[in-house]
């Protein structure tokens, strides 16, 4: 069995109404969902998701999070029910030690920051994903050099 590392990308959600709409941008995420090869799973950093200290979802169904406002209702009605990978959860845990990582597991889920994206990319929602907060206590050049540590971004 070959490993293959996959890219670390940035992708802007923009409006929430992406999530309904075919246009250039949503099409360009569905084209790299069809041309990087398949994730085993995915780890989310969403700027959705600030906590006091570092946390990661560890629940088996996270819920879709509608945190936004004044959108059509079918928007709302729209859910991404990716499995959650506790087992990813525990490694994302060992890997960023010494930095302590909280399990939630009840508490978060998926916000639109990561599922408006991903299900563009990746539709059937199969392929089990956890969300990774943002520290608010750390400047951003924190979070880069700990992706860099980790291997988990470039």
């Amino acid at each position: 069995m070959s490993r293959t590392r996959m890219p670390a990308l940035f992708l802007g959600h923009g409006s929430p109404m992406n999530v309904l709409e075919d246009n250039r941008y949503t099409r360009a995420w569905a084209q790299l969902g069809e041309t990087l090869p398949r994730p085993k799973a995915i780890v989310v950093v969403s700027a959705h998701w600030f906590t006091r200290g570092t946390g990661v979802t560890a629940m088996e169904a996270p819920k879709t999070i509608h945190d936004f406002g004044g959108f059509p209702q079918a928007l709302y009605d729209t859910h991404y029910p990716a499995p959650g990978s506790p087992a990813l959860a525990q490694r994302l845990v060992e890997l960023l030690s010494p930095v302590p990582v909280t399990l939630d597991t009840e508490a978060w889920g998926f916000d639109h920051g990561s599922w408006g994206v991903l299900i563009k990319m990746y539709p059937q929602a199969d392929i089990p994903m956890v969300q990774l907060s943002i520290d608010s206590t750390k400047p951003p050049a924190w979070h880069l050099e700990m992706g860099r540590e980790t291997g988990l971004a470039a």
